[in-house]
């Protein structure tokens, strides 16, 4: 195994809810917000979710890339701090992310080591024995969980595909998710419908996006904005040095 494949099936997953977020035509509070037309509640929407110093974005279901349905479940910052847990779905394996500072932890779990490390992976799981692996933020095998867990990458793909013009946005009537009371508002883009739903309040933050259609049913449910990322780390006790651990030749498994 490799820092790359790891740090990439990893962060493979969170980049593909980014994009599938970014694709979607996504959002201060006025009278007669409800009322406003499609397009000006997207953009109000978005507007709301680049501005945002920090959230947490969980992602279920499955994106149509032929591949089992997955979860992620990430809090994430401007300042490049994150903490969540990635699921690859039936019962491919999870890892544990987290982030603080230059640091960063990984703690992959014994179903993730059998299908994802077939050779070696049980060696790698015995030497962690529950442990997280510990890197720098600029070693360059991890950084694609560095950069899936920068909020700053999330908010340049979403204003990268902002002026996105495929496909007619459509309004729907007000419905609630959760205890938000929301606007839908639709998009049709290549066979799959995009649905995001805005909150009628506040900010007006998109609180769930969600897409079907051409083998994708997916959700994205947004919260935690502008709140802290949890700050707690793994003790040294509770880690092994990712040098040290891939710096190992572990015998097929």
């Amino acid at each position: 195994m490799t820092g790359q494949r790891m740090a990439g099936r990893v962060s493979g997953v969170a980049v593909a809810v980014v994009l599938t977020v970014a694709t979607g035509a996504v959002a201060r509070a006025d009278d007669g917000f409800e009322s406003l037309p499609a397009r000006q509640i997207a953009d109000r929407s978005r507007d709301a979710l680049l501005d945002a110093r920090s959230l947490r974005l969980h992602s279920r279901g499955d994106l149509g890339k032929g591949g089992p349905a997955m979860t992620v479940d990430l809090s994430l910052d401007r300042d490049g701090n994150c903490a969540g847990r990635v699921d690859l779905g039936d019962d491919q394996g999870t890892v544990e992310i987290v982030k603080r500072g230059d640091a960063v932890w990984l703690k992959p779990n014994a179903d993730f080591w059998e299908n994802q490390v077939p050779v070696g992976g049980t060696t790698f799981e015995a030497v962690l024995a529950g442990r997280y692996m510990k890197g720098d933020a600029s070693d360059s095998r991890l950084r694609p969980v560095v950069e899936a867990c920068d909020l700053d990458t999330f908010r340049a793909l979403v204003s990268d595909n902002a002026d996105s013009s495929s496909g007619t946005l459509t309004k729907k009537p007000v419905t609630r998710v959760e205890d938000t009371r929301t606007v839908p508002v639709t998009r049709t883009v290549h066979d799959r419908e995009l649905t995001v739903y805005v909150d009628t309040g506040g900010r007006h933050y998109p609180v769930r996006l969600t897409v079907h259609g051409a083998g994708a049913d997916a959700a994205v449910d947004f919260s935690g904005f502008d709140e802290p990322v949890p700050a707690s780390t793994p003790s040294p006790e509770d880690t092994v040095d990712v040098s040290a651990l891939l710096g190992r030749s572990p015998a097929p498994s």
